[in-house]
């Protein structure tokens, strides 16, 4: 062999035993980086935890709804007219059969007597000839005649007085006037809105509920109605009607509720929360909704299992456990849990979306998340 041949295949072969070292370093390097990852373990999480507990629970139903007056009505006149008197004012409580509006009537009046001087006339008339018709001194054609004639002039004084009536805008029921804009002396034509008359006290309340709660649903049923107007009030009352349909566009009933407002404050036309009553209270192991992760396949919590061991403080070392849950009704910030969980099991509440089976928790509950049945909300 050649010396240049020779020399040539020791440097190929000083490559290949180079490479091969370098190729055995390489896997003898991540050999021992997975040993001793493997050897940490999972990384600790800190996470905020809670013991579950049952607590006080009303079944409830809850909607929106619109305020309706008892009885209100836009009051019109029949007929058109001056207006000569006005003797209520904005705002003013008035009975039924209050006069609200007076028109001028002085000539329907003069009519009126006429008429009605008219029909006295007519009955004497008729009088005299029964009186006649009994001795035979007149036919009974004239009496007849006469008898009809006194109808006739007193049906028209009859008329005449409803005419006058009409002149007379009266309260067809009790209840408070709305804002009066009518003046002596202006013209009304018939029709014209002249003001409002709502009825207070008691007071409806209109709302809708799903096809599927009709069953829960019945005439006497307790609810609390709440309103943005007044956030620290609440007024009760009963279901009085509930519709014999459900809508075929939004497959919705339509209840109808009856509150009592003895201080006049809810209005017609406000909006209102309503909550509406089912059967007793009853105890339900209750979470914050924020210790729930929502999955297609299932809802999930994780509770902070202990190991048994001691951390490098002394303290007992817990890790997660991931567990399946059947929630149930919610109310405020807290969600009802039905199967999963027993009492007493320690919940994480926040952080759990960076932790998984078996890892490391650190437990810090300087700060929890709301958990309040009935949140405020802040100014």
């Amino acid at each position: 062999m050649e010396p240049l041949q020779r020399r040539m295949i020791i440097m190929l072969c000083g490559v290949f035993l180079l490479l091969g070292l370098i190729f055995a370093f390489n896997q003898f390097k991540t050999f021992m980086i997975k040993h001793f990852i493997s050897g940490m373990g999972l990384p600790p999480a800190t996470v905020s935890t809670m013991v579950i507990a049952a607590e006080p629970w009303q079944p409830k139903l809850t909607s929106v709804g619109n305020i309706r007056a008892f009885r209100g009505v836009d009051l019109s006149t029949e007929i058109g007219g001056l207006v000569l008197n006005v003797p209520i004012k904005s705002g003013m409580d008035v009975k039924e059969g209050d006069l609200l509006i007076k028109l001028n009537d002085a000539s329907d009046v003069a009519q009126l007597n006429s008429l009605k001087a008219i029909a006295d006339l007519a009955k004497v008339i008729n009088e005299r000839d029964k009186q006649q018709l009994a001795i035979q001194a007149i036919s009974k054609n004239v009496f007849d005649t006469s008898k009809a004639d006194a109808k006739s002039k007193q049906a028209q004084v009859e008329a005449q007085i409803a005419l006058v009536a009409k002149k007379n805008l009266k309260a067809p029921f009790s209840g408070r006037v709305g804002i009066v804009s009518i003046n002596p002396g202006q013209f009304v034509n018939p029709g014209d809105k002249l003001l409002t008359l709502q009825t207070l006290d008691p007071i409806f309340v209109d709302f809708n509920l799903p096809q599927s709660n009709a069953e829960q649903i019945q005439v006497g049923q307790e609810i609390v109605v709440t309103t943005d107007a007044f956030k620290d009030a609440s007024f009760t009352g009963k279901i009085t009607a509930v519709s014999p349909k459900v809508d075929a566009n939004t497959r919705n009933i339509q209840v109808e509720a009856q509150i009592a407002n003895p201080d006049k404050k809810v209005l017609p036309g406000m909006f209102a929360n309503v909550n509406i009553k089912l059967g007793d209270e009853v105890k339900l192991l209750t979470l914050p909704q924020t210790a729930v992760t929502y999955n297609p396949y299932g809802s999930t919590v994780f509770i902070a299992k202990p190991t048994g061991k001691k951390d490098k403080q002394g303290n007992p070392a817990f890790e997660a456990q991931q567990v399946f849950v059947t929630t149930g009704a919610a109310r405020g910030d807290q969600v009802s849990i039905l199967k999963g969980l027993d009492e007493g099991a320690t919940v994480v509440t926040s952080g759990q979306l960076k932790i998984k089976n078996g890892t490391p928790l650190i437990i810090n509950n300087k700060v929890q998340p709301s958990n309040s049945p009935d949140p405020k909300p802040q100014e």
